[in-house]
């Protein structure tokens, strides 16, 4: 069965440092200034379960990778399917919904220690983004971001974030085989530069409002 493509639904994902979380406030403040209607989000969430996994990857609880994976894939069920404040309730009814990560993140990271398949049957029942934007920004790059903020997480590190970006390219074939829209962007510049090319992007698809 092929997956459900929400139409109005953008994914922006990254290693850690990248820029999504920037990418995200400028793409949320220029819908805002343009009167349509939107929901910027992320993962983990702010709730519960959201909140315990980053109170793991703060190091402050320890859990086996495998239970890390299950964690992530409840904290996305909520976020999805959450009766009229969900994802998907959202997009139904006409909100362009930006969210920074999504299950690529579980297939890039998890997957390391849970091996991929494992991972995909995790979250294989939740819909796809209309619209998922890669900011491919440097290893190098993105840990001197993460450096500067002195805020070191459970899977911060040079030599994992290399593993993790293969394993997001990997993740990235595998949708655009599956036939879903996926664009890779340059990191490596100034924000507003980046945010530009990802405006282009929206600009030119069917979403409604962008």
């Amino acid at each position: 069965m092929a997956p459900t493509i929400l139409q109005r639904f953008i994914v922006l994902e990254g290693l850690d440092g990248s820029g999504t979380t920037t990418q995200l406030r400028l793409i949320a403040d220029r819908l805002a200034r343009e009167g349509t209607p939107h929901w910027a989000t992320c993962e983990p969430t702010d709730g519960p379960v959201g909140r315990l996994l980053r109170s793991i990857l703060a190091r402050e609880i320890k859990a086996h990778p495998r239970t890390i994976a299950m964690l992530y894939a409840a904290d996305r069920n909520e976020h999805v399917f959450a009766t009229d404040t969900g994802i998907e309730a959202r997009a139904r009814r006409g909100e362009t919904v930006i969210s920074d990560r999504y299950l690529f993140s579980s297939l890039a990271y998890q997957s390391i220690d849970c091996g991929f398949d494992a991972v995909e049957r995790m979250n294989a029942a939740f819909p796809l983004p209309r619209c998922l934007i890669f900011i491919d920004t440097p290893v190098e790059v993105s840990q001197e971001r993460l450096a500067s903020r002195g805020r070191p997480e459970l899977f911060d590190g040079l030599a994992f974030q290399e593993k993790v970006r293969e394993s997001y390219l990997r993740t990235l074939e595998y949708y655009r085989g599956r036939g879903l829209a996926v664009w890779t962007v340059n990191g490596d510049r100034p924000a507003g530069i980046v945010h530009g090319e990802i405006w282009d992007i929206l600009a030119g698809l069917p979403i409604s409002g962008v």
